[in-house]
């Protein structure tokens, strides 16, 4: 099964680091964000990747050109232009990079890639992280057989919360789960019937096309109730990195 990452988008609520490349390549520790969603995926063994590109799209492109490069020992004989490889140390993966242009939103990105794909794709978002099990969410897209299969997530609080009685602090929580409902998690697993709703030009895939995948009966949700984090700002990308760092991050499911 392929892996379709939307990595095309301006991200700019990060602007500090979007100016200068592409959301998906912002890093967390030594690795862009792209690398570490990739690697999930990849500890399910799913290694066949289609990058949506866009904005700075040609920055994704020398990346991965280049990724064997940048991860090998070599020597360059540069009398002779040569190189040659000695350490291999680098990940199984195809992947394939299609321009689905700079102005594009969701919906139409998707629609641009329709013949690269099988007959069920996963999708995912090039900015999101998640202790996810893409092999169960598979499996119940597979045991559901609707179209379209979206993971709900409770994000986390932005700042905590206090329960008071009177003037007296009750509790405090630091960074309890917002009380509300799930939210689109950014991780599918989609039937190609999904293009039908692809209808309008340069549509918004979060708006009309679930919208009425939704009111067809054909969007099904697997709630996950571990850890998800989405890199919108500059706040988040900390946030991620300091966990990475830390050795701590939930998102690590393969081993190094």
């Amino acid at each position: 099964m392929k892996v379709v990452i939307l990595a095309g988008g301006l991200g700019t609520r990060i602007s500090e680091e979007t100016l200068i490349k592409p959301k998906p390549l912002i890093e967390i520790g030594s690795k862009p964000i792209i690398w570490h969603i990739m690697k999930i995926y990849s500890h399910f063994g799913l290694r066949d990747f289609i990058i949506c590109c866009g904005h700075k799209g040609y920055l994704l492109k020398e990346y991965f050109a280049n990724y064997s490069l940048h991860n090998m020992d070599f020597t360059a004989d540069l009398s002779k232009n040569k190189i040659k490889l000695h350490k291999r140390n680098t990940e199984p993966w195809k992947v394939t990079l299609i321009d689905t242009g700079e102005e594009s939103n969701t919906g139409e990105r998707i629609k641009r890639i329709r013949k690269y794909v099988d007959d069920d794709f996963c999708l995912t978002y090039g900015d999101g992280l998640g202790s996810v099990n893409i092999k169960k969410i598979i499996q119940f897209h597979r045991n559901k057989k609707k179209y379209a299969t979206v993971v709900a997530v409770r994000p986390l609080a932005r700042f905590g919360i206090m329960a008071l009685e009177g003037e007296k602090v009750k509790s405090f929580s630091e960074k309890p789960l917002e009380n509300g409902g799930w939210v689109n998690g950014g991780f599918f697993v989609l039937n190609k019937k999904i293009f039908d709703y692809l209808g309008s030009n340069n549509s918004i895939w979060e708006k009309e096309p679930l919208e009425k995948l939704c009111s067809d009966g054909q969007l099904n949700a697997f709630t996950h109730n571990g850890f998800w984090h989405p890199m919108d700002t500059l706040r988040d990308k900390n946030y991620l990195e300091n966990l990475w760092s830390c050795k701590k991050a939930p998102w690590k499911l393969w081993n190094d």
